[in-house]
């Protein structure tokens, strides 16, 4: 369908591909992973032809469509919604914009011309266009009244659905994204991996979204060393495996024997798990094609991230009663009662991310509330990552060894080696560590964050879309970390996998009061009492 060859990719001295080979095949989807800077969006701007390879080429298949999610929200502010969607299908729409104009302006020598693009039209299936445009924009969550909308009046959360929906239209032969779940809701990114699951062309996509991944990939493409490779499976059976390998490769003396029996068993288990999940359904039922020989251990590096408590807290948390906020007389939440015993890990969740941000700057003293009260525990102390930290990192005197250095709580932790052993379990080694705080990228500074933190030592933990700006291995890391976590944690997040392995609780906030329930995030999305006492609280 798409095959690469002897594709190479260099910036000055810097290589980012060299002598690539490779092809994406019908019927698979392939995510493509690597560390930040890999080349992961570099490669897909040259599939989809937007930048030119240093040397090699990109093969199409002959007659076959290639549809790419754009990323320039502005680019289609004169066009309708509809228009907008049906644009997806270039050739299509050309088509159907040429007989436009020869009806508009209609004379007898033109009739020749409009039968041949009506057979054309009709070839295509261009008479259900409008309507097929309009089912995916309502699957999107865009309803009618809006799809004669011109883009330049719909907001920036809509409009993505809209270029969501012009990506998909039109059952492209090959469809590139770039982060689409970027901006959706979890309930659009449900039926968005329902779709690619069944879909049964080639789908090539970057994403942070471990679950999303692994509801959709059939294969995870590695960047490593300037290469591409595919190996079968989805993220968490790339990641288990590479660790697993990485495991086996330190351990010299192990027989070649046991070392097969270990892999062949860790293959059996994650096949088995698999069958029971939603994965089962999967258009390409991976687990057939595991292999053994492709299991390599990883050269990631994965950030050491460990939340230790200075004390441990007693049974009461937090106490929140009637509290509520709004902006600009627009209500955020009201009415928000929460009783937080020790162990609770909650995840925060709203429709509207001001109203999750402003809760946790009340409790943070950073913001008053319109109405109520809350409490923390005497034996609590409470650390909290800010959606928004640029307050952090505003003194160009600072490197990051001085920075870390203003969370210290003894002469002993001022140390620099004591101070460089935190921002080394962050990745920050050598002279990244005398970095200027202020130079920073937002993966970066969310490290930097992470490692105060961790020197806090907090027994309540609350971030506010902790997995912002970071890295598939970051976040991985941190997720494993809040796992295993003593304490107690309120975190609000858009990644599905973070959500449902940390949380024990979940609490909605909204305009009309609050949903507050013990169980997993899984099982709160698909609980039908809750989704009908969801659709009351936002009306």
């Amino acid at each position: 369908m798409l095959t690469v060859n002897n594709l190479s990719v260099q910036f000055g001295k810097r290589i980012l591909f060299d002598e690539v080979n490779t092809s994406f095949t019908q019927g698979n989807c392939y995510g493509i992973i690597g560390a930040n800077g890999a080349g992961k969006s570099t490669f897909l701007k040259i599939l989809a032809g937007d930048i030119d390879p240093t040397s090699g080429r990109v093969f199409l298949e002959p007659g076959k469509r290639m549809s790419v999610l754009s990323q320039d929200h502005n680019k289609f502010d004169e066009h309708t919604v509809l228009e907008t969607v049906m644009m997806g299908n270039k050739v299509l729409f050309a088509v159907k914009t040429e007989m436009d104009a020869l009806y508009a302006d209609y004379k007898d020598e033109n009739a020749n011309r409009i039968g041949e693009l009506q057979v054309e039209f009709e070839e295509m299936n261009g008479w259900n266009a409008e309507s097929d445009a309009g089912s995916m924009l309502s699957n999107l969550g865009i309803g009618a009244d809006m799809h004669y909308t011109l883009m330049a009046d719909v907001e920036g959360k809509l409009k993505v659905r809209v270029l969501l929906a012009q990506a998909l239209f039109g059952n492209p032969d090959v469809l590139v994204m770039d982060e689409p779940t970027n901006d959706l809701d979890f309930e659009t990114i449900s039926w968005l991996e329902n779709f690619l699951a069944n879909y049964e062309n080639t789908v090539i996509v970057v994403s942070h979204d471990r679950h999303f991944l692994d509801s959709v990939c059939t294969h995870i493409s590695d960047i490593d060393f300037s290469k591409i490779n595919h190996y079968s499976g989805n993220y968490t059976f790339w990641y288990e495996s590479s660790q697993l390998a990485a495991r086996q490769k330190a351990q010299q003396n192990k027989k070649a024997e046991e070392k097969k029996a270990e892999l062949e068993e860790f293959i059996r288990r994650f096949s088995a798990n698999v069958a029971k999940s939603k994965q089962a359904t999967s258009r390409k039922k991976m687990i057939e094609k595991l292999n053994l020989d492709e299991i390599r251990p990883s050269s990631r590096r994965y950030p050491a991230i460990i939340f230790d408590t200075e004390r441990e807290a007693g049974d009461q948390i937090l106490h929140v009663e009637g509290l509520a906020a709004s902006v600009d007389g627009e209500i955020l939440f009201k009415n928000v009662d929460l009783n937080m015993a020790k162990g609770d890990k909650v995840v925060i969740f709203s429709k509207d991310s001001r109203a999750t941000t402003a809760f946790y700057e009340i409790l943070n003293g950073n913001q008053k509330a319109d109405a109520g009260t809350f409490d923390w525990g005497i034996t609590t102390n409470q650390s909290y990552l800010p959606n928004d930290n640029s307050q952090f990192f505003t003194d160009g005197d600072l490197n990051l060894v001085d920075w870390l250095r203003q969370w210290v709580k003894t002469e002993e932790e001022r140390d620099e080696v004591y101070v460089r052993g935190f921002l080394g379990k962050m990745i920050f080694s050598g002279e990244e560590a005398l970095k200027k705080c202020t130079v920073l990228s937002g993966g970066e500074k969310v490290r930097c964050m992470l490692s105060r933190m961790m020197m806090i030592r907090a027994n309540v933990l609350m971030l506010d879309e902790p997995t912002n700006h970071l890295d598939l291995e970051s976040i991985t890391a941190f997720n494993n970390s809040l796992k295993n976590f003593k304490g107690s944690v309120l975190f609000t997040t858009h990644d599905h996998e973070f959500a449902q392995t940390v949380a024990n609780r979940v609490l909605e906030i909204t305009p009309n009061g609050v949903i507050d329930r013990y169980m997993t995030f899984d099982e709160y999305l698909d609980d039908e009492k809750v989704q009908e006492l969801r659709k009351k609280m936002y009306i």
